[in-house]
């Protein structure tokens, strides 16, 4: 109902406006796009271009253009100069250029950060589908969190623009991406540069890359990165991080292909989230923890490559990727709660080998006035993973687990080789799918698309030494029809089914914590949610665009965080609706001031108190999610930006109202002068205001010595970094 009546004004107002051309040319353009496109919406721009009824793409300071050519009014690309202007703590952060969308952490630099959007607690990636020159960046079955999603292996310097989608509306958009996908393009092309940076938190940051041009169509880009960085606390992060991309590539985008090589090491100290009462009690600072001890290492390395031909009325495009991840992660959640005499830490360690690819073929054809594109594709991914964790005292293994207990207190039993749960899994995951776009009239197109998914999984328990096998295939049709455009305005309605797949040891039961209630049924490969949107795109205001959404979504089982195992459980069936707003205004060239708000209700559904919960209230899911940004590029010699982030208030304690955390609201800002062509200079200052709050917070029981066996139930908290300044300066040769 809350979609349908948005629905129904916004096509009113439709009704109403007066037919006219669309102008999409008399939006302000700076800036260039190099690369192949990654995503629908860069797609969309692609067809754009090769038909000649759609709207011209052109390129606003942050944003390209898609009147004309989207499929959704939730759906963008973003261009290089944003990325390279905005001020980001992380480089995770680069992902909030998505509007609506918070990229936080609770643990630390070394560790897949947190991702929120659309009143979803999308953890470090249930429900965000993060790809990287078509790479998927989720794991599966993962050590710590179903859909990790840790983007520390990204080079910012190698990017070229970030292409988004929202909600289960998109064909060639699987596993993880039913909420949100983002779509990483790296550079054929990037200037000879090196850069040195150092800041007060204990960064030093040094990069040199470039290209070099074998003749006109060969050419090589890399680039390498060492960083290090401490944070504010009390014990140091020590993050270490070595970085290196080097791309070979021939020809173009869409007719030609290239070979890329990543590699990345990362690994340092956590600080994960405190018990709020440890910090009252002076027991630690407000920057402290009880287990420094703590820590993290992560390993990865990449070959990809993708080949592209086209003809007058087709397109060919395919990619193909091999990933090899490692990772361990030391964590002490609880402390003493299950072990009071060693404490709660645990090793969670995880070795995978991933392999997979894409290929899509586009056929464009005219029947008299009617203009159809169709697109028929596969994708398919295998994954071959070990996934185990180990009970540990300064990160030294011991020879017996605690096991915890639906009642009573957690029981000792012996490590079988010294771990508590190891798992080898297999994961196949095939998605063939197809997606028609038709133009009507000047003011109607459809977009319709059909997927199909089949998932095939193995699990060998060296606990148990069970083995179990398993499949399961998930249809998911999926649709757009688009009115416009008139006066410079385009209105959406669309509709979709997607998935996230959940762990499949809380399938096969070989680590229960991990399935639903057994009085729940069974835990699916496949956990289905439908979505519905509304919403609008105009640029019918000068020097203004904006774009509306209004949406609702539904899950079938819900993945939630359960901090005493420090991993995913699937949940009850789930409900979110909201209301989505951005807006770009660019009054002179080389001034844009944006805007990003996210209004947002979450709530379980259905029988929810069989997954022991009270209330339908969802922890960790915001009610508003914001941001404004001015943007500054070429005002002579001076560059930079300013960005306000905040993240509203939100329930910790799941299936309960209270208690809740405030949120957080900062300011980063960043200034930089360009001495002449080949030096520029920059200062960032990151939480200007030195805000102090909650960078995460949880509510769950913990145990401190002393304190009684059953622990106590509270505030768990990770602090917001304070205000800092990072200096860098780079040089172009």
């Amino acid at each position: 109902m809350f979609v349908a009546t948005a629905a129904l004004a916004l096509i009113g107002a439709a009704a109403h406006a007066e037919a006219a051309p669309a102008a999409a040319n008399d939006q302000p353009t700076a800036g260039h796009v190099v690369g192949a496109p990654a995503s629908p919406a860069a797609k969309g721009a692609a067809k754009a271009a090769a038909t000649p009824q759609a709207s011209e793409v052109v390129v606003t300071g942050s944003h390209l253009n898609l009147l004309g050519t989207a499929i959704t009014a939730s759906q963008g690309s973003i261009t290089e100069e944003e990325l390279q202007i905005r001020p980001v703590y992380r480089v995770g952060q680069l992902l909030e250029t998505t509007p609506g969308l918070v990229v936080t952490v609770h643990s630390g630099e070394g560790k897949a950060q947190q991702y929120l959007l659309r009143g979803f607690n999308l953890d470090h990636g249930t429900d965000i589908a993060n790809f990287v020159d078509d790479m998927p960046v989720n794991r599966s079955t993962n050590t710590h969190g179903q859909g990790y999603s840790d983007s520390n292996f990204m080079l910012p310097e190698m990017f070229n623009g970030l292409d988004y989608t929202k909600g289960p509306y998109y064909a060639s958009v699987g596993d993880f991406g039913a909420v949100a996908s983002t779509h990483v393009k790296m550079a054929n092309e990037i200037p000879n540069q090196m850069s040195l940076s150092a800041g007060t938190l204990g960064v030093y940051n040094g990069f040199i890359g470039g290209a070099y041009h074998i003749d006109d169509r060969d050419r090589i880009v890399g680039g390498f990165y060492l960083g290090h960085v401490d944070g504010p606390f009390t014990h140091p992060d020590n993050f270490r991080k070595i970085d290196g991309v080097i791309r070979y590539s021939h020809g173009e985008p869409d007719d030609g292909y290239d070979v890329t090589a990543m590699y990345y090491k990362g690994q340092g100290n956590l600080t994960t989230d405190q018990p709020l009462r440890a910090i009252q009690e002076g027991l630690i600072g407000r920057f402290g923890t009880l287990d420094p001890s703590d820590g993290s290492g992560s390993e990865r390395f990449s070959l990809s490559g993708h080949y592209a031909a086209r003809g007058d009325d087709w397109t060919f495009t395919s990619s193909a990727y091999a990933i090899r991840w490692r990772m361990f992660l030391y964590n002490d959640f609880t402390h003493f709660l299950d072990d009071p005499v060693n404490g709660d830490q645990e090793r969670q360690g995880e070795a995978r080998d991933t392999f997979g690819g894409q290929t899509a073929f586009h056929y464009l054809h005219d029947f008299g006035g009617i203009t159809t594109d169709t697109v028929v594709g596969l994708q398919v991914r295998y994954d071959d993973a070990y996934v185990d964790r180990r009970h540990t005292v300064d990160r030294q293994v011991l020879d017996y687990c605690e096991i915890a207990q639906a009642t009573g207190p957690a029981v000792p039993v012996p490590a079988v080789d010294g771990a508590c749960n190891a798992d080898r899994v297999h994961l196949l995951d095939l998605g063939p799918y197809i997606e028609n776009t038709t133009k009507w009239t000047p003011w109607l197109r459809t977009i319709v698309g059909l997927r199909e998914e089949y998932y095939h999984a193995t699990d060998h328990s060296f606990i148990t030494g069970d083995s179990f096998s398993g499949d399961q295939t998930l249809f998911q049709p999926k649709g757009s029809i688009v009115l416009g455009p008139w006066e410079k305005t385009e209105f959406y309605l669309s509709a979709g089914r997607g998935f996230h797949s959940d762990d499949v040891r809380g399938v096969f039961g070989t680590v229960p914590i991990e399935g639903e209630p057994v009085t729940a049924g069974r835990t699916p490969f496949l956990a289905p949610a439908t979505g519905e949107e509304v919403g609008m795109r105009t640029n019918i205001i000068p020097k203004v665009a904006l774009q509306l959404a209004v949406f609702q979504e539904d899950f079938n089982s819900e993945l939630a965080y359960d901090a005493d195992a420090g991993q995913d459980a699937a949940s009850a069936p789930s409900h979110r609706e909201g209301v989505e707003f951005s807006g770009q205004y660019r009054p002179l060239p080389w001034l844009e001031l944006n805007t990003d708000l996210a209004f947002s209700k979450a709530r379980y559904t259905g029988d929810f108190a069989s997954f022991g919960l009270a209330q339908p209230f969802i922890a960790n899911a915001p009610s508003f999610i914001g941001s404004f940004g001015v943007l500054v590029d070429d005002l002579g010699p001076w560059f930079g930006g300013l960005q306000w982030r905040a993240l509203g208030k939100y329930p910790i304690d799941d299936g309960e109202e209270f208690p809740q955390d405030k949120g957080y609201s900062e300011f980063n800002a960043d200034i930089g002068y360009k001495v002449n062509p080949h030096l520029r200079l920059q200062m960032s200052v990151f939480n200007l205001l030195n805000t102090k709050a909650d960078s995460s917070a949880y509510f769950y029981t913990s145990r401190l010595p002393g304190e009684p066996a059953d622990g106590v139930a509270g505030f768990q908290v990770h602090p917001l970094e304070p205000i800092s300044v990072v200096f860098k300066a780079t040089a172009y040769f």
